[in-house]
C-alpha cells in the first residue's frame, strides 16, 4: 500500500507540477504576447477545461479498463504536453498544449485516486486521500519553482525535463501490479450515484475549492505584478502557499476519518468566505502575498474530505471508484474553468474586488447549505468513514 500511495502521490504531484508552473510565468506571457486579463484567464483555463473534456472518459477508462492503463495514458499525454509548451511560439500553442496536459491530467487522476480509493482501509480513506493530495499541493507548490526556472533559464531545457520525468513515471507504473475494476461502471450506474446525498454533497464541495483557486490564480499574480512584485516573488508566494497546503490536506483527511467529512468542509468554507472578503484590500506586493499565504491553506481544508465523501458515496451505491473520480475531475475542471475565466473576466470588467467579494459570497451560501443540510438530517449524519449513511 505505501509503494502504491507512493507512485499515485507523485504521479499527481508531477501533474500538478507542469499546471502551475503558469503562475509565475503569467505576467510576462501577458506582456510578450499582449494578452488582457480575460486572455490570461483562457491560457490559465485551457488545463483545467482539457479536465473538464477528459473527465468523464477518463473515469470511464479506469472504471471499465483498469487503473493502470488509464494512469498511462495521461502520464503519456502530460509527456507530449510538456514537451509542446517546451517549443511553443504562440498563443494557440500554448493554450493547445495546456488542454491537451488538462485532458492527461484527468486520466492520471481517475486512475491515481481510484488506485488509492480502492486499495485502502475505509477508516484510513480520508488520509490516504489527503496524502495524495499533499503531494498535488506539492506539486503546485513545486510548480512555481518550474516556471522560476523556466524564466531565468529556458522552456525547453525545463520543460522537456518534465516530460523526461513523466516517461520514467510510465516504466514504474508498468511495473505496479493493479486490480481489475470490481465496481459498477456503466454509465446508468453513474447516473444513479447522483442520487446519492455523499456523492452529490462531495461534487458540489469540490467545485468551491476549484473556483477560489482558480480566480487566485490568475487574478493575484497580476495584481502583484501591478504592486510591483518580480515573477521570483510571486513564485515565491505561491510556494509558501502551496506548502503549508500540502501540511494541512492529509491532517484535515485523517481528522474527517474520525471527526466526520463535515466539519473541515464546514471549516474550509468559513476560511474561503474571510480570505476572499479580505483580499480586495492590500495596496501592497507583500500584504497581499501574506493574505495568500495564510488564506491557501484554509481552503485547502475543503479536498481531502470533499473527495473522501465522494468515494465514500460511491462504496454505498456500487459505483466504481474510477467513474466517482471522474466526476470529481468534471467539477472540478468546471469550478477552475470558471474561476479562470469567469474571475478574470469579471475582474476585468468590474474590479478585481467584485469577483473576490462574490466568490466570499459564494462560500457563505455553500456553508449556509451543508450546515441546513446537515441539520435537517442529523438522523443521518455526513458520518465518519466507515458508518453507513444512507443514499437518499
Amino acid at each position: 500500500m505505501r509503494a502504491l500511495l507512493l507512485l499515485a502521490s507523485i504521479v499527481v504531484l508531477v501533474d500538478t507540477s507542469f499546471y502551475a508552473a503558469i503562475t509565475p510565468l503569467l505576467p510576462d506571457l501577458t506582456e510578450e504576447f499582449g494578452l488582457s486579463k480575460s486572455g490570461a484567464g483562457i491560457l490559465a483555463a485551457a488545463y483545467p477545461i482539457g479536465t473538464f473534456v477528459g473527465g468523464l472518459p477518463g473515469g470511464y477508462m479506469a472504471a471499465r479498463v483498469g487503473v493502470k492503463p488509464t494512469v498511462l495514458l495521461g502520464l503519456a499525454l502530460m509527456t507530449v504536453a510538456s514537451v509542446a509548451f517546451a517549443f511553443a511560439n504562440t498563443v494557440l500553442m500554448l493554450d493547445l498544449a495546456r488542454f491537451v496536459q488538462g485532458v492527461g491530467g484527468a486520466a492520471s487522476w481517475a486512475g491515481a485516486m481510484a488506485w488509492i480509493a480502492g486499495a485502502a482501509p475505509k477508516e484510513q480513506r480520508g488520509q490516504m486521500i489527503g496524502t495524495a493530495m499533499g503531494a498535488a499541493i506539492a506539486g503546485a507548490l513545486f510548480g512555481p519553482v518550474i516556471g522560476v526556472a523556466a524564466d531565468l533559464t529556458s522552456y525547453a531545457l525545463v520543460f522537456c525535463t518534465v516530460g523526461v520525468v513523466g516517461v520514467g513515471l510510465m516504466i514504474w507504473t508498468l511495473k505496479t501490479p493493479a486490480a481489475k475494476p470490481l465496481g459498477d461502471g456503466s454509465m446508468k450506474g453513474l447516473l444513479g450515484a447522483l442520487k446519492n446525498r455523499e456523492v452529490r454533497t462531495g461534487l458540489l464541495v469540490v467545485t468551491v475549492p476549484g473556483l477560489l483557486f482558480g480566480t487566485l490564480s490568475v487574478l493575484g499574480p497580476l495584481r502583484m505584478d501591478e504592486l510591483g512584485a518580480a515573477s521570483i516573488a510571486i513564485g515565491a508566494t505561491w510556494l509558501l502557499a502551496a506548502g503549508f497546503e500540502a501540511i494541512v490536506s492529509p491532517l484535515a483527511g485523517r481528522f474527517s476519518d474520525r471527526r466526520g467529512r463535515l466539519a473541515p468542509l464546514l471549516g474550509g468554507l468559513i476560511g474561503g468566505m474571510i480570505t476572499f472578503a479580505i483580499l480586495p484590500w492590500p495596496n501592497t506586493a507583500l500584504t497581499l502575498a501574506i493574505v495568500i499565504v495564510i488564506g491557501s491553506p484554509v481552503i485547502g481544508l475543503l479536498w481531502a474530505p470533499a473527495m473522501a465523501m465522494l468515494s465514500d458515496g460511491a462504496d454505498h451505491v456500487g459505483l466504481e471508484q474510477g467513474l466517482a473520480f471522474g466526476l470529481m475531475n468534471l467539477t472540478w475542471a468546471t469550478g477552475q474553468s470558471i474561476g479562470d475565466i469567469g474571475g478574470a473576466r469579471l475582474g476585468e470588467a468590474a474590479g478585481d474586488e467584485v469577483a473576490y467579494l462574490v466568490l466570499s459570497a459564494i462560500c457563505l451560501v455553500t456553508f449556509v447549505v451543508l450546515k441546513t443540510r446537515s441539520s435537517a438530517s442529523d438522523r443521518v449524519p455526513l458520518h465518519p468513514a466507515g458508518v453507513r449513511a444512507g443514499a437518499e
